[in-house]
């Protein structure tokens, strides 16, 4: 079956009960910049090529997720070297069998962001 459009983008929106908290952590933290909000009720938060949206929802309670962010970078090691004394690793970074140089961390909400890149085009992790 074909069609009748194209795709153009997937962008998560994942609630908040904390707006200024998440916006001042994503910015200050992985250096996204907040491009639109309304209030307190929802915000677009843009770096590079990556988007993420959240809302409040306080009648649905605290943020619960599944699923994990998963971010494509060129440079790793580069990015865990400009953060790590910010953040907490849940892993890595480290080499994984399917050939991605990933380490995770969790945002202020509870969301896990994973951080990958091809081990081709990486430097060897730091032992």
């Amino acid at each position: 079956m074909t069609m009748p459009c194209h795709f153009e983008a997937l962008t998560p929106m994942l609630q908040t009960l904390d707006m200024a908290k998440t916006i001042a952590w994503y910015t200050s933290v992985l250096d996204f910049r907040c491009v639109a909000r309304e209030g307190d009720g929802w915000t677009r938060l843009e770096r590079d090529g990556v988007a993420l949206m959240f809302m409040r929802n306080e009648h649905v309670g605290r943020p619960n997720a599944t699923a994990t962010q998963y971010i494509y970078v060129d440079d790793v090691q580069a990015l865990w070297a400009a953060i790590h004394d910010r953040v907490t690793a849940e892993w890595g970074p480290e080499e994984m069998p399917y050939g991605m140089l990933e380490f995770a961390i969790k945002d202020p909400n509870g969301y896990m962001l994973s951080f990958g890149q091809p081990i081709a085009a990486a430097d060897p992790p730091a032992s």
